[in-house]
């Protein structure tokens, strides 16, 4: 039975002028940033891990990892996935679809503003130290999907809706997402 794990980020939804078709862009992984999970122990992904999978699986785009909310697919065209200098850039071409048009302006609002991936380890590499919980570097993933959703694991990511004139003003509502990462990260210490 394959172990699928799923991790969270932050993502954005992009409405081009020149076709007027929205395209939904960002990063459903970040490199190099070190999240905690649980109380167990500490991750990071490692440039790199989605190398392979890009090339060789068929990964879908999903509404909280919900197969029944295909937004896109990597084999069909509609999902594209690079690595680049940040982490796992994806680019989606979401359906005409009415799920998909109202998540679209849940994500113009700012109420879904992240993403997560779904993944099972290929390689790894753990360190321990006695002063922090271990940490886990993920250097080699099998993809399953990536996903627009309400509750991420992995702060880093973005996910939103913007048209090139409207995301002009990106500085700030970065700043603004910023701002509610930190209040949700102080909320979920608090509960711990």
């Amino acid at each position: 039975m394959e172990q699928r794990e799923i991790r969270t980020f932050t993502f954005q939804l992009e409405e081009r002028k020149d076709d007027k078709e929205p395209r939904m862009t960002g990063h459903a992984a970040v490199f190099n940033e070190i999240t905690k999970i649980g109380n167990f122990f500490r991750e990071q992904v490692a440039p790199g891990a989605f190398k392979q999978s890009i090339e060789d699986d068929d990964v879908r785009a999903l509404f909280n990892h919900d197969p029944n909310f295909v937004l896109g697919r990597n084999v069909s065209g509609t999902l594209r996935m690079k690595e680049d200098d940040k982490g796992l850039a994806i680019e989606i071409d979401p359906p005409q679809t009415q799920f998909a048009n109202d998540l679209m302006i849940l994500m113009k609002r700012g109420d879904i503003s992240q993403m997560s991936f779904a993944f099972q380890v290929l390689g790894e590499m753990w360190e321990e130290n006695e002063d922090e919980l271990p940490l886990r570097t993920l250097n080699k993933l099998r993809l399953f999907d990536v996903s627009p959703v309400t509750f991420p694991a992995y702060e880093g990511t973005d996910i939103g809706v913007r048209s090139r004139d409207a995301w002009k003003g990106s500085q700030s509502a970065h700043r603004i997402i910023q701002a509610r990462r930190s209040l949700t990260l102080r909320r979920r210490n608090y509960h711990e």
